[in-house]
């Protein structure tokens, strides 16, 4: 591979992922500001019935809009946490939000950003789960007698996949970050190179790692 060709993939798999970082905080700074402008649009009406200058009188709108969208998440994420809120956010994902194209993956990625859920990847191996030679790219998830859980993403969306159950002498570990890795299932297989070439092993089938 060229200079240029490696300069192309390095450029397009770090535009890429910064796309994955900075999309889903796009997505919810725009949604806060339209909920914002609305609440502010409606309790313009009410501002204007008080006496005061125009200054002092925008700013207690902008200060009681802020407060309501406050409140209004607060009181979302506490009827969430209910039983009968539980039960209504899984009928609406499963049946609605959960098709919608992105949903996924900006949920996960949100969820990971904010802490509420680790990246459950271990390390990057390449499998040939069907002995067809066609190596695929995976996360190990899971390891348990002499057998690794590896998790096969799809293209460009990492979030749906396969699983497959290998044995540990069929998996070829690879030295290379996950994020990488993901990067480039995200980019449609672009930088796959570095993947391709990353120091690898095979772990034998009676032999214990430490992960």
């Amino acid at each position: 591979m060229t200079f240029v060709q490696r300069a192309r993939h390095f450029i397009l798999t770090t535009i890429l992922g910064g796309l994955l970082v900075i999309l889903p905080l796009t997505i919810i700074i725009f949604l806060v500001r339209v909920i914002f402008r609305f609440t502010l649009n409606l309790i313009q009406p009410l501002t204007n019935l008080i006496d005061i200058h125009k200054d002092i009188n925008n700013y207690l709108a902008n200060l009681i809009a802020f407060g309501v969208v406050i409140t209004f998440f607060f009181l979302v994420g506490l009827f969430i946490e209910t039983q009968l809120g539980k039960r209504i956010w899984h009928y609406l994902e499963e049946n609605w939000l959960g098709k919608l194209p992105m949903y996924n993956i900006i949920k996960e990625t949100v969820q990971q950003f904010s802490g509420q859920k680790d990246m459950p990847f271990k390390k990057v191996v390449l499998v040939d789960p069907f002995n067809t030679g066609a190596k695929m790219t995976g996360f190990i998830t899971d390891e348990t007698d002499g057998i690794y859980t590896v998790f096969v993403p799809t293209a460009p969306n990492p979030t749906n996949g396969f699983v497959f159950h290998m044995p540990v002498d069929q998996v070829e570990l690879l030295q290379v970050d996950t994020d990488r890795a993901l990067r480039s299932i995200v980019a449609i297989g672009v930088g796959s190179n570095e993947i391709l070439k990353a120091p690898r092993k095979i772990k034998k089938a009676n032999s214990v790692e430490s992960n």
